[in-house]
Formats: C-alpha cells, structure tokens, sequence
C-alpha cells in the first residue's frame, strides 16, 4: 500500500493544533520581512518569494500572496507523490496562510542602512521559515524540493535553497539592479542559515569515537551518569596490531562537555574524535522532523 494512502494527516489533535500554530506563526513572521523589510527596500529573497517579488515589481497589480499560491500547485503535486500526504495538506495549509499573511501583515520597521536591513529581512524571514518546517509540513514553495533532498540524499535544507537560488539571483540581477542583487544575496545567505539553526542546530548530536585502555570505565560512566548508548567495536591498531577496544555514542550538543570531562577525568591519553551529525533517525535521539 502507498505511502499516500497510509499515512495518517495527524497523530493527535494536541499535536495537530500544535502544527498548525507553527505553520501560521511561521507564515506571520515571513510576512512580515517581505512587506516590512524586502518591498520598500526593492529586496527580493530566494525560492517561489523571490519569483513573486520580481514579477510583483514589474507588473504592482498582481497580488504577490495570489502569485505565490498559483506557483505552488504544481508543487503541491511533488509533495503528495514523494514525500506523503501529511506534508501535502500542512504544506497546503502553510501556503494558504503565507498568502493570506502577506495580504495583511505588514507592520513597519525603519532600518535606513541598506545591509542592516538585508541582515535583518535574513533574520526574520530565515526564523518564519524555520519556524513553519518545524511543523509536519512547510509554506510550500522551495520547502518542498528542500524536504525531498534532505529525506532522500540528507542534502540540508538551507544547502538546497541556497544553491537554487543562484538563477533567483541572476533574475534579481536582470529586473533590479547590481546593489540589489548583492543585498538579497545577503537576504538568502542569512536566511539560509537562519533555517538551518532553528530546524536542526538547536537539536544538533555529535558523534564520538573514543580509543582508550580504560574503555570499560569510560564506558560505564557514559551509560551511568550521562545516560547516554554506547557501541563496543572491536579492533586492531594498525601500527601496533594490538586489540583495541572502540566506543562509539551520539549525545547532543550540551552534553559534549560532560563527554570530554568523563575521558579526561579517567583517560587524558585517549584518542577522542568528536564531529557533526547531519541527522540522527531514532525514536529517543533523533533531531529529525516529523515530515
């Protein structure tokens, strides 16, 4: 049986309620950056926005909530077919809300230096999009495509939405100016980062590799004090062909510390490798969102 047809649109109505409050704070927030920020300035941002924005300031008349929407349809289609109706119908609602959001929302904010305000159209609209991804769906657009990637080649999200929009920028170019290209360049970096930090940064794991003759007592400390897993992986130094004993555990990101202080306390000889985890998929640890 499909995915479509199998999954369920919500688990329950307290975690419905709490999706669609992130969807609509979310589109409020991204609302805002656009008509306070990226129209009186002659901005333009990255993704299916950015489009509006360019057709908006060439032809006033068209509403850039109605054009947003009318541009997602067909993307609205790419999220039922790979990535499930759950985030068809949140994305739905999401794009839904950003039109409607954008009609009304528009509360001004007086920034006169030009890069002051491109830092902070980065900061607002990053955080609304963040903001709505959080929830098991998106505001549509380029959320979509960013999604698909991330579920299928761990491609993050804000890496996708900058690379798409090098054409946005070439537009930007064209319609705009020089200025304005280099100013919403700032707008999409921003942004793009700004998602990253509120969807996984807040919720970010490192992955630790530890190598020490006292693995048994670092070990036990972990499971005990830190209550964190830890994998035993046999084997063998490659210089000295002695057996070795190799912890591997995953803790987030303000446990590092406890971590580093346990292997010091028993071992300030071990060999410790600490990196970044894109994702983590796991009922208890994992930093994914419910899409």
């Amino acid at each position: 049986m499909s995915l479509q047809k199998t999954q369920p649109i919500y688990s329950t109505p307290r975690q419905l309620l709490f999706d669609l409050i992130q969807i609509f704070l979310g589109s409020a927030i991204c609302a805002e950056a656009v008509n306070a920020i990226l129209v009186p300035k002659h901005f333009a941002t990255g993704g299916i926005t950015g489009f509006c924005l360019i057709i908006h300031k060439s032809v006033p008349g068209i509403s850039i909530g109605q054009l947003y929407f009318l541009i997602n349809v067909p993307l609205f289609l790419l999220a039922w077919k790979f990535i499930g109706r759950r985030f068809f119908f949140f994305s739905m609602v999401g794009a839904l809300s950003f039109t409607f959001a954008v009609s009304f929302i528009n509360i001004p904010i007086h920034v006169e230096d030009n890069i002051l305000a491109a830092l902070l159209a980065g900061i607002i609209f990053g955080a609304g999009t963040g903001t709505a991804l959080l929830s098991s769906g998106s505001q549509g657009g380029l959320d979509i495509l960013s999604v698909m990637l991330l579920r299928r080649f761990s491609i993050s999200l804000g890496n996708t939405v900058l690379a798409v929009n090098v054409f946005v920028l070439g537009l930007v170019g064209a319609f705009y100016s020089l200025d304005a290209l280099l100013y919403t360049l700032v707008v999409i970096y921003v942004s793009s980062k700004i998602t990253n930090i509120v969807v996984t940064g807040l919720s970010q794991r490192k992955s630790v590799i530890i190598v020490s003759a006292h693995w048994e007592e670092i070990s036990r400390e972990i499971l005990k004090d830190i209550r964190r897993g830890v994998t035993i992986i046999e084997g063998r130094g490659g210089f000295t062909g002695k057996q070795e004993h190799i912890l591997y555990t995953v803790v987030p990101l303000m446990e590092i510390g406890q971590v580093k202080n346990v292997i010091k306390q028993i071992d300030p000889d071990a060999f410790v490798v600490i990196s970044s985890t894109l994702e983590i998929i796991n009922n208890r640890l994992g930093n994914q969102p419910h899409w």
